[in-house]
């Protein structure tokens, strides 16, 4: 006799999406728990004009409506308000068909979220949830002091993304950045710390990868005259992406806010040395020098010498590559998270 268990529902943007949200999913699809639940993805956003937007989310509104009532659990990711705003609908239909439901906050601040004038959109999302994933204990606390959650919150570390090898390239001297470039994510303080020591390592290069403010990147690089060894490659995926992973020899992110940078577990899978700051989730796992160099957020000086250590000593940049691989396998396995989500499943609808 074959036992059917309940199924699960996920609501989350498009996988066509750039960001950190689609990522985590896609890891998840994965994982023993996608097929044993039998779950459903249900793709309520996409990057396109507001008239796409709004389409889209009310075909996905539709078809979550016809459906819902053949599901046990309901797994919702948010972020940022109108991520949040978004998914009110799809929590207030679940409950109004008494299905269980999960929040999964993905934030990266609590100043533009649950301490915002958003915050009662939170609020009504937090208390109708019947669980609320957190990436972190950081933002457990942050939830916690805000919301008052006690036991219904719990903490789900994003997976690392497996990488991808199909194509081999040699490492480079290459410090790479990648994400949206933004003020947020600190790229200008990197471009002003590599120019204090750019000029002692002019074979070494800054690669960013991704979107953003890729005009403003380049003429500042421009104007601290270090544009011949600053390369923007925009966005990149696939094979694009694996070779800069691959071709690089240390990894930077000097961002003011993190919910938990998908970015840095990219460079962890691919076992980069990693400079960041001790932000979000990531101040839950990073030791300095010991499996990350870690600065203070708009801290140029701090930056240019952990960069510069980097550089000149390659037994601190084994030691610290080394940790990366040991994150990658353990703590932030896909394998490992994903059975932990399965955990969690099992508690609300089994």
């Amino acid at each position: 006799m074959i036992i059917k268990l309940p199924k699960v529902l996920v609501i989350a943007t498009s996988r066509k999406t750039r960001g950190g949200i689609t990522s985590v999913v896609k890891a998840h699809e994965t994982g023993v728990q996608w097929k044993k639940y039998h779950c459903m993805w249900i793709e309520t956003h996409q990057d396109k004009s507001f008239v796409i937007k709004f389409i889209y989310f009310l075909q996905a509104f539709t078809k979550f409506v016809f459906i819902v009532h053949q599901y046990k659990l309901v797994h919702i990711h948010t972020s940022e308000p109108p991520s949040a705003l978004r998914k009110i609908p799809f929590l207030f239909i679940a409950k109004l068909f008494k299905k269980k439901v999960i929040v999964h906050f993905h934030a990266f601040s609590p100043d533009t979220t649950i301490n915002s004038r958003f915050r009662f959109l939170y609020q009504y999302l937090f208390e109708k949830a019947d669980m609320v994933i957190v990436l972190s204990e950081y933002w457990k606390t942050e939830l916690n002091q805000t919301f008052c959650l006690s036991n219904k919150i719990e903490v789900l570390y994003n997976p690392c993304s497996k990488p991808d090898y199909s194509k081999k390239y040699n490492q480079q001297k290459n410090i790479l950045y990648a994400g949206t470039i933004s003020a947020r994510k600190g790229y200008s303080d990197l471009i002003k710390a590599f120019s204090s020591i750019a000029i002692n390592y002019p074979e070494w290069n800054i690669i960013f990868a991704g979107n953003g403010e890729v005009e403003q990147g380049k003429q500042l690089a421009e104007d601290l005259k270090i544009d011949n060894q600053i390369i923007f490659l925009g966005w990149v995926n696939g094979e694009e992406k694996s070779k800069a992973f691959q071709q690089a020899s240390i990894f930077c992110l000097p961002s003011y806010a993190e919910g938990f940078p998908m970015a840095v577990l990219d460079a962890w899978a691919y076992g980069l040395p990693v400079v960041t700051t001790s932000v979000g989730g990531l101040s839950d796992v990073l030791r300095n020098k010991k499996n990350a160099l870690v600065f203070e957020p708009g801290n140029i000086h701090q930056l240019a010498c952990s960069m510069q250590l980097l550089i000149e000593d390659e037994q601190l940049r084994n030691q610290v590559s080394d940790a990366s691989k040991q994150l990658a396998e353990t703590t932030f396995s896909p394998k490992i998270v994903c059975k932990q989500l399965d955990g969690l499943y099992s508690r609300l609808i089994v």
